[in-house]
C-alpha cells in the first residue's frame, strides 16, 4: 500500500476532491482517483468524502493506493459446487466467504479463479479468454450465481437482468419481529454519503431498488424471511432490511451486531457469533437459457452455519404463532 497525505492548497475558488488530487498527483488518472474515493481510500481530515467535495485549502488530504492487481486473473484449482453447466453457461454455489472477482486486497481464491480453473471451454467475453459475471453476491452471502462462457450467454443473461426478468429467491434471518406477514420495500439506493464503503437506502442519486418480502417463521426475537428481488443494487437486502429496522443478523456493517445484545439465550448468542457473516442466502435462480430460451430453475438448501441455528430455533420449540 502507498500513503500519500498533502494538505490542499489555498484557492480563490473552492475546488473538488477528485479535481485537486488529480493535480497533486498526477501519475493517477481521473478515473483512477475516483475508484479509489468510491472505495473509501481517500479521506479528508480523517473522514471518507465523496468526489464532488469542495475544498477550501488547508484540509488534511490522505490517499491510499492499494498494489495494482494483475490485468489478467490466474487460473486457481479451487473447488466448485457447480450445479449446472454446459457449452455456454455455468451455475454455482458460491459458499460463504468467496469473493466473485478480484479487486485490492482480493488478488487470489475469487470465482473467477475458480472459474478459470474449472471451465475448460471459454470462447471468450469482449476478446478476453475469461468467464463473464453478469451479477453479484456479496462475499459474506452464499448461494447462487450464474456466469456465461461466451459473448452470446452474457449478452443475453445481461438483457435478463437489465429487464429484472430473472428470478431471485433469497432467505434471511433478521433481528426482530416483522409487523405484517408480507411486504415491499422501495427506495433509491445509492454510495452513502459519509461512509463510502456502504450503501444508502437515503442516497440523494441512488437507483431504484425493490425487495419484496413474506415471514416464513417467528422466533423471540429472530424472523425468517424469504425475499424476492426485483432489481439487483449493490447491497440491496442488506440495506433494504436494516433501514427498516429488522437488520440481517450477523451483519456487522448494516446494524447486524449492535442488535445482538439484545439475544438473552445464550446458545443463540453463540451461534450467532460462530455464524460470523451475515445470515443470507441467495437459494433459488431461474432465467432464460442464452442458446434456446428454455427456463432454468435451480434451488439450494440453506448453508449449515445457517441450518444449525435455525434448527436450533425450532427445536428450542422458540417458533411463535406466525398468525
Amino acid at each position: 500500500m502507498a500513503i500519500t497525505t498533502f494538505t490542499a492548497p489555498e484557492e480563490a475558488i473552492p475546488s473538488r476532491l477528485d479535481l485537486v488530487l488529480c493535480r497533486e498527483i498526477p501519475e493517477l488518472s481521473r478515473s483512477a482517483v475516483q475508484r479509489l474515493i468510491e472505495e473509501g481510500l481517500v479521506t479528508v481530515n480523517g473522514r471518507p468524502e465523496r468526489a464532488s467535495l469542495k475544498l477550501k485549502g488547508g484540509e488534511e488530504v490522505s490517499v491510499t493506493v492499494p498494489p495494482p492487481v494483475p490485468a489478467e486473473p490466474v487460473a486457481e484449482s479451487i473447488p466448485l459446487e457447480i450445479l449446472y453447466e454446459d457449452a455456454d453457461v455455468v451455475v454455482i454455489n458460491k459458499p460463504a466467504g468467496m469473493v466473485v472477482h478480484q479487486g485490492a486486497g482480493n488478488r487470489s481464491g475469487t470465482l473467477v479463479n475458480a472459474l478459470l480453473g474449472h471451465c475448460d471451454d471459454l470462447s471468450g467475453i469482449g476478446g478476453e479468454l475469461r468467464p463473464g459475471i453478469v451479477h453479484r453476491i456479496d462475499k459474506d452471502t452464499s448461494g447462487i450465481i450464474v456466469a456465461a462462457k461466451n459473448d452470446r450467454a452474457h449478452l443475453s443473461l445481461s438483457e435478463q437482468f437489465r429487464l429484472h426478468s430473472v428470478k431471485r429467491v433469497y432467505r434471511a434471518l433478521v433481528f426482530g419481529a416483522m409487523k405484517e406477514e408480507s411486504g415491499r420495500i422501495e427506495s433509491a439506493i445509492g454510495r452513502h454519503p459519509v461512509d463510502r464503503k456502504r450503501m444508502s437506502g437515503t442516497a440523494r442519486h441512488g437507483k431504484r431498488a425493490v425487495t419484496r418480502w413474506r415471514v416464513l417463521a417467528r422466533y423471540d426475537r429472530v424472523t425468517l424471511l424469504e425475499l424476492r428481488l426485483e432489481t439487483g443494487r449493490t447491497h440491496q437486502i442488506r440495506v433494504h432490511l436494516s433501514e427498516t429496522g429488522h437488520p440481517l443478523v450477523g451483519d456487522e456493517v448494516y446494524g447486524g451486531s449492535g442488535r445482538l445484545a439484545g439475544i438473552g439465550d445464550p446458545r443463540l448468542k453463540k451461534l450467532i457469533m460462530e455464524l460470523g457473516r451475515q445470515a443470507l442466502h441467495a437459494m433459488a435462480l431461474g432465467f432464460r437459457h442464452p442458446a434456446d430460451g428454455r427456463y432454468l430453475e435451480f434451488t439450494t438448501e440453506l448453508p449449515e452455519d445457517m441450518q444449525r441455528i435455525i434448527t436450533y430455533l425450532d427445536t428450542g420449540h422458540q417458533a411463535l404463532d406466525a398468525g
